[in-house]
């Protein structure tokens, strides 16, 4: 709403209740407020990035109820009740099996896009769709590199892939 001043008042903020990282958390928010902006300015999560802030590079990607999201298109009051992953949530301690293959494989040079990077690659596992490395490439299309690491990104998804491909047959 905006005041008789023209300035958008502070007093317009919706109750929200997420489940970050695991942590269930109750917030207010404007109602104009993205997911991105809700992680990174007001529960100071910066692991996720903003890169172009219109859905077309994939630097923000998170997880939300299991799917990879762009934070930057989704209203924080539209995930209301949702459960939501940032870089920050997938290690405990140990590095997550994706991160360390980002880091064996040398998948990243400036980093700014790795968070998203390998935010897509755990929901493309999770997914169980890509089988191939065309399959990764087009999969993980939607996340932009501006150095041209996608060779060795490709090959630290591929090596997971296949990691939890021997363990499911070593399992059976």
């Amino acid at each position: 709403m905006l005041s008789e001043s023209g300035t958008r008042d502070a007093g317009d903020r919706i109750a929200i209740t997420l489940t970050i990282n695991g942590q269930r958390r109750q917030l207010q928010v404007a109602p104009w407020t993205s997911l991105l902006d809700l992680l990174r300015e007001d529960l100071d999560l910066t692991g996720t990035k903003k890169g172009c802030d219109h859905g077309q590079c994939g630097a923000c990607t998170v997880i939300v109820d299991g799917r990879r999201v762009n934070a930057c298109l989704a209203l924080a009051v539209m995930k209301d009740g949702a459960s939501v992953t940032t870089i920050e949530g997938l290690s405990t301690g140990a590095l997550h099996p994706v991160q360390a293959a980002f880091v064996e494989h040398d998948a990243f040079q400036c980093g700014y896009c790795t968070p998203g990077q390998i935010m897509s690659a755990v929901a493309l596992i999770e997914e169980g769709r890509a089988r191939t490395r065309e399959e990764i490439r087009e999969y993980m299309s939607g996340n932009l590199c501006r150095c041209g690491a996608y060779t060795n990104i490709v090959d630290a998804v591929e090596s997971v892939l296949n990691g939890s491909s021997a363990r499911r047959e070593a399992a059976e």
